[in-house]
């Protein structure tokens, strides 16, 4: 394939599969706590690393990581304990992190907001082999954690109370599930962009919830959904020069509402089906009732 050829490419397909891979499997633990729009405020917070990675001449995804994992921390405190004014001191986080992000890519020698497209809304051609080796090692730490303590996870997720009555570390598997979407967010952003990861980690999950019933269906499907539409969106973004980010967002929102109008009448047939089984067991057991005596 022609598209293999180029040494660019190759390294985007790469961060795309892993991208599709992972952003779903931190985001039905998202989906679960109904946090689904956590992912894009860690890409609010984000962009200072960004700036900062920029102003300091250092990595900007190490740096990006760096303080996305600090607000993904700060988030879960202000959870925590902000109680009714919570709400205000996240949007001062999210806000704060856009601003410094703007702030400090300017302040940087030679740097301009032009730098930050393609953070923002993705860019195939500026994935480099550092970028490939960092995606690689944290999409290897969010796979370790989202499959190897799923349990536990969908434990909290379910129920908090029942999960730390069952002895389980609630706090500490929370804080887990923020610092793993934070670095998920980090591993996306080169791909999918800061602006639009939030909606590869959610919108996956809403379009396998529509088919599937179980925790374990749900998350394969997602993952599935999440490669197919990164690998496809990544193709069709160098055949038709369109940035990739947005047309893999809108390939995902178009899986929803293709699996949305499946299911309907699948789930119509289920309900009529399962009428029907009530009813003839009903039946059934007012056949079998003994008469009362007379």
């Amino acid at each position: 394939m022609e598209i293999l050829d180029y040494a660019f490419m190759q390294r985007a397909l790469l961060a795309a599969v892993l991208v599709g891979v992972i952003a779903p499997a931190v985001g039905i633990y998202l989906v679960q706590r109904r946090q689904s729009l956590m992912g894009d405020g860690i890409g609010h917070v984000a962009m200072t690393g960004v700036g900062l990675g920029f102003l300091l001449s250092a990595s900007p995804v190490w740096m990006a990581m760096a303080v996305s994992v600090l607000g993904a921390v700060i988030m879960e405190l202000i959870r925590w304990y902000g109680k009714t004014r919570g709400d205000i001191a996240l949007a001062m986080l999210f806000y704060g992190g856009m601003a410094g992000g703007v702030m400090f890519i300017n302040l940087a020698p030679g740097g301009s907001n032009a730098n930050l497209n393609s953070y923002l809304f993705g860019s195939l051609s500026t994935v480099s082999s550092e970028d490939v080796a960092a995606i690689c090692l944290l999409a290897g730490f969010v796979v370790l954690v989202t499959v190897g303590l799923r349990r536990q996870l969908f434990a909290v997720s379910q129920d908090e109370e029942f999960a730390r009555v069952t002895g389980l570390p609630v706090r500490l598997l929370n804080l887990l599930t923020a610092v793993t979407a934070a670095v998920t967010v980090t591993v996306a952003m080169r791909v999918v962009g800061l602006l639009l990861v939030s909606a590869l980690m959610v919108v996956p999950v809403a379009a396998a919830q529509q088919l599937t019933r179980s925790f374990a269906a749900t998350f394969a499907v997602a993952v599935a959904i999440g490669v197919s539409v990164a690998l496809g969106g990544t193709v069709t973004s160098y055949y038709q020069d369109v940035p990739p980010g947005a047309t893999i967002v809108l390939l995902t929102i178009g899986v929803f509402i293709a699996l949305t109008l499946l299911a309907t009448p699948l789930a119509r047939r289920r309900a009529r089906a399962r009428a029907a089984a009530e009813a003839s067991a009903e039946g059934s057991t007012l056949e079998c009732a003994v008469p009362t005596s007379r």
